[in-house]
């Protein structure tokens, strides 16, 4: 499942998978929020709608200037013919699928072309690359990985440091703006490099610390910009936004299972969950905290036996979700805690992870595990096909 032929093949098929997953999004015309993001975005008229989108506070749905920059150039390009809108996605989404697994290669993870074929395939994601409005995720990812490979090329991990390692810093440091610039969630990037170092060399070093914090104050200065517009220009105030502690820490808990499930187990979704009734009186909503708690404790007293690639890879994920988990106020609640696109980035953990895992089984009883493999991917190639049906 590390690709033992010629990695352009390789690719190409990563590409092939991608496209013949998400043929049917190409029928695809517009839903809820593509309105105002492409077919009644004034913005996208004229070169002065390019200056208002980086410039005028107010003047798109929210402040992800390059995401609504790729819009006017499209705009410019083919109007509002879904059909480009929706390619341009798809091949995003590939973009994103081949960045994985030189990612998880750079890294040496087990199972890496696996592990990238899931990402490409798994049903989870559809929403993200289906929908026109969600081109935020696609691109943000996009610039988040080439960000995340290139501070791993000054970092000196996965490949010798190279000479004049600091225009790689820099450049991750530009990528990440992008990613800002795309969507804000991306801000967990370097709390993720962390984890990353930590993982690979067992200890944290001033010199691969003190270079994230440019990236630490970026983000918070974008995620502080982004919660004051969901909070005052996005209307994600008032009674139903009005929980305690306790209750958003029951809302993260859940949210994390249902996310679990959903990877594991991918049947049932939909556009708009149903929105849960969070009381903190119901002994058994705590079980989900609770299992989280032990799990992650458990992984923490067990990493020298196991590793601490399994920890890394759920505190990668925990961690990545959580502007999307409760603890701030996001409009989407009013509708439901949780959301398909939520998940896209942070899937990238228990993917990799149960990858790595499959690996390890195929090497150990061999072709009975790879034809196993196979048949999940073409599984998952059925379902991720079915799902963009619906967005038709």
């Amino acid at each position: 499942m590390n690709w033992k032929g010629s990695p352009g093949w390789a690719g190409a098929l990563l590409v092939v998978l991608v496209l013949a997953a998400y043929y049917p999004a190409t029928n695809a015309g517009y839903i809820v929020d593509d309105e105002n993001y492409v077919t009644e975005n004034l913005t996208l008229r004229d070169v002065g709608g390019l200056k208002q989108i980086w410039l005028e506070q107010g003047a798109t749905p929210q402040y992800y200037p390059l995401v609504f920059t790729t819009f006017w150039i499209e705009y410019q390009l083919w109007g509002v013919e879904p059909l480009g809108y929706h390619l341009v996605n798809v091949v995003l989404h590939a973009l994103n699928s081949l960045l994985v697994w030189v990612l998880l290669l750079r890294l040496s993870v087990r199972g890496a072309w696996f592990a990238a074929a899931i990402f490409a395939l798994h049903p989870l994601h559809v929403e993200s690359v289906a929908w026109v409005a969600e081109r935020k995720n696609v691109l943000s990812v996009a610039f988040y990985l080439l960000s995340a490979l290139t501070y791993l090329r000054f970092a000196g991990l996965g490949s010798s440091s190279p000479p004049g390692r600091w225009r790689f810093y820099f450049l991750s440091l530009g990528l990440f703006c992008a990613a800002l610039f795309s969507k804000t969630a991306t801000l967990s990037l370097p709390a993720a490099l962390l984890l990353v170092l930590w993982w690979k060399r067992g200890r944290l070093r001033l010199d691969g610390v003190v270079p994230l914090v440019p990236m630490f104050l970026l983000g918070l200065a974008m995620g502080l910009l982004t919660l004051w517009i969901e909070t005052t220009r996005g209307g994600a105030s008032g009674d139903l936004w009005d929980l305690s502690w306790v209750e958003r820490f029951l809302v993260a808990s859940r949210a994390l299972g249902f996310y679990v499930a959903k990877l594991v187990w991918p049947l049932g979704l939909s556009f708009n969950y149903e929105r849960w009734t969070i009381d903190a009186s119901v002994w058994w909503q705590y079980l989900y905290l609770l299992i989280e708690v032990a799990l992650i404790a458990g992984l923490w007293l067990f990493r020298r036996r196991v590793g601490r690639g399994p920890l890394v890879a759920v505190l990668f994920f925990a961690g990545t979700l959580l502007p999307t988990l409760g603890f701030f106020n996001v409009y989407f609640f009013r509708y439901s805690y949780v959301a398909d696109h939520f998940v896209y980035p942070a899937s990238l953990g228990p993917i990799a992870l149960a990858a790595a895992g499959a690996a390890g089984l195929t090497r150990r009883f061999g072709r009975p595990s790879g034809v196993a493999v196979g048949i999940i991917l073409v599984v998952l190639l059925g379902l991720s096909w079915n799902r963009s049906r619906s967005f038709e």
